[in-house]
């Protein structure tokens, strides 16, 4: 399949916010494009819960709900801690089957994971097993203040350990005009340390009317979109 998985350093640092944003930006430049999210905990309610809702709209899509999100838990915990709770197992079947529906109805799919790379699914498996069960290749979400090297460096060596294809870094949460030296000089470094290209850079927005939308996030970040467009980025 043609598409791209979105992992984070940690959980917290703007998965969905990114991938809502990337699948509007594609959607936005003649891409039809896909979105998932596998596993989302945290949502007790029965309609869409709120990241895979996101994701949704901001793609344009109408695909049905057990597709974009086939296991959905109350508990914000781990999908490991959130299974064991409920007693309900998560098996690869129905979300490999989702991803391949997807996949055929669309250009290009965007597969967000839960957490980090290394959070567990079960007791035999991490997203990273996830990533390599949909053959995709990963994108990694990271902070752009201090302390994002050791967390963006640990994360693509243990994706490139497990013998996932790393194509590049996009920062969430910079402050602009007002960024201290860490932030300025953490593109450059990472880089370095990583071999991988910074394909974007979001800002941090104020969250006090909800999440920012990709209309508002467009003022102002910086997405290289040639380069996030080419092909070698992209499964399948």
């Amino acid at each position: 399949m043609r598409g791209v998985f979105i992992t984070g350093t940690d959980t917290g640092v703007g998965k969905t916010t990114v991938t809502a944003y990337v699948a509007w930006g594609l959607r936005r430049r003649g891409i039809d494009v896909g979105v998932m999210k596998p596993i989302e905990t945290g949502h007790g309610g029965t309609g869409w819960p709120e990241d895979a809702r996101r994701l949704a709209t901001a793609a344009g899509v109408d695909d049905p709900r057990e597709w974009v999100v086939p296991y959905v838990f109350a508990d914000p915990v781990a999908p490991w801690v959130a299974s064991q709770v409920t007693g309900r197992s998560i098996d690869w079947e129905p979300i490999v089957e989702a991803a391949r529906a997807l996949a055929a109805r669309h250009e290009v799919l965007l597969v967000e994971g839960a957490g980090g790379i290394a959070v567990p699914i079960r007791a035999d498996a991490t997203m990273a097993d996830l990533a390599s069960r949909l053959g995709l290749p990963v994108l990694v979400v990271a902070r752009a203040q201090l302390g994002t090297l050791n967390h963006t460096v640990l994360t693509v060596h243990y994706a490139r350990a497990r013998g996932l294809r790393v194509v590049g870094l996009i920062l969430n949460g910079g402050r602009g005009p007002d960024a201290d030296l860490a932030e300025r000089t953490n593109p450059g470094l990472l880089t370095a340390m990583t071999g991988l290209p910074i394909l974007g850079q979001l800002p941090a927005l104020s969250q006090a009317a909800g999440p920012p939308s990709p209309e508002r996030l467009d003022a102002v970040a910086h997405v290289d979109w040639a380069a996030l467009m080419e092909p070698e980025r992209w499964g399948g």
